[in-house]
């Protein structure tokens, strides 16, 4: 038995469930995207995606992470406080126990789109409103919708209850860069990330794009401070140059690194802002006809913590391994609330604390960051509950947790 399985979007998730179903074999998978493989390339970056070890292990047990060797692995990251312009007053390093490494998403975005046709699969570019996710959904058995934005991002409502915000904590401006210089050529590739009090942060990582090796600058703006002044969208030359400026007044250091720097290409700068949010991840869409939300259509979290493409690999592993375990199952409204459920416990509820954490950073989180100057041990637990999210309930969730852990340290 066949079974047909449609999703709608193109990223992390669903191209992940979506090749998932045809390496397992006995499903006619359809994917609904926007773009096709060569419009992708060709147009601006979509993120700043660095994934860690235990998602980059899902990537390669599915045989889809195709840049080991090309990106950069990453396994330290330097921090740094900076509480007035110019003054580095607490510095330290957190290092990962397996490396992590960041893909452009036009790079693996349109190479995952170019895998589902040469694997069997179903690709249909096309914008696709309400009316056509209701007569699609009625054309498949499950209709997996992975697109976290736009009309159809809305049909799932926002769970209140697990939304810890209701407005952006930060307006986001992105930069690709060649040509940016290394504190330390001879220590590796390295990322390094640089909280200024009252104004926002700034993080930098190796990555991979279309032309080569590169830095990725993310700047993370308190709304409404000298950070933000990205709103008019400069394209990537004026960007740079107001980066370099910021970086003059705050971060000197930095700005030498960058004096060479120059866009990787025309579409290599993004500028945006988010609101966290958790949706419920089952839309009624009438007749009977239930769609399924995925990754960014159902959780999202600001990029302070890099959660976002790892979640979602995670959720497609998650999603992928009960669409199989179905058997010839119904695909029942309840049966998806259920394995969302269980992927939401297990993993999603972790990585949205441990962003909102980071977000508003409450004193026991900073005595964390400043034992982590002192305490190598600290600082690398720090960096893996990065890559593990759900080590934050057993350490840094509570004062009380934080209190007990440094005690063990100190």
């Amino acid at each position: 038995m066949v079974r047909r399985i449609a999703v709608v979007g193109a990223g992390q998730a669903g191209l992940q469930v979506a090749l998932g179903l045809l390496g397992a074999g006995g499903y006619e998978v359809t994917v609904v995207a926007a773009r096709t493989p060569a419009q992708v390339r060709g147009g601006a970056v979509m993120s700043t995606q660095a994934m860690f070890g235990p998602a980059l292990r899902v990537e390669r047990a599915a045989g889809l992470d195709l840049w080991e060797g090309q990106a950069p692995g990453v396994r330290s990251v330097d921090a740094v406080l900076v509480p007035e312009p110019g003054l580095r007053a607490l510095e330290f390093t957190m290092t990962l126990d397996d490396p992590a490494q960041s893909v452009d998403q036009r790079v693996k975005t349109a190479r995952w789109l170019e895998l589902v046709e040469e694997r069997g699969g179903r690709v249909e570019y096309r914008e696709l409103d309400l009316a056509g996710l209701r007569e699609l959904a009625a054309a498949n058995e499950l209709t997996v919708v992975a697109a976290g934005r736009g009309e159809l991002a809305g049909i799932f409502e926002r769970d209140a209850a697990r939304s810890p915000f209701d407005a952006p904590q930060r307006r986001l401006a992105a930069l690709y860069a060649h040509g940016v210089g290394a504190p330390d050529p001879a220590a590796g590739p390295r990322a390094r990330m640089h909280a200024v009090p009252g104004v926002g942060e700034l993080y930098l990582q190796p990555a991979l794009t279309l032309s080569g090796p590169c830095d990725i600058l993310l700047w993370e703006a308190l709304p409404g401070s000298g950070f933000d002044c990205f709103a008019d969208r400069p394209d990537g030359a004026e960007q740079l140059r107001r980066m370099r400026e910021l970086m003059a007044e705050h971060l000197p250091w930095e700005a030498e690194l960058w004096a060479r720097a120059e866009p990787t290409d025309a579409g290599g700068s993004l500028y945006g802002a988010l609101t966290p949010v958790v949706r419920r991840p089952v839309a009624e869409l009438g007749g009977g006809v239930a769609v399924w939300g995925i990754g960014d259509a159902v959780v999202v979290n600001d990029p302070i913590t890099g959660q976002g493409a790892n979640s979602a690999a995670r959720a497609a592993e998650a999603y992928l391994r009960a669409i199989v375990e179905r058997g010839d199952g119904p695909f029942t409204a309840a049966w998806m609330a259920g394995v969302f459920e269980e992927f939401w416990e297990r993993h999603a509820r972790h990585g949205v604390a441990l962003t909102a954490a980071l977000l508003t950073m409450p004193d026991h989180l900073q005595a964390v960051f400043a034992a982590a100057a002192e305490h190598e041990a600290v600082a690398r637990r720090l960096a893996n509950t990065y890559a593990e999210p759900a080590d934050h309930a057993a350490w840094l969730a509570t004062p009380e947790l934080v209190g007990a852990y440094l005690a063990t340290v100190g």
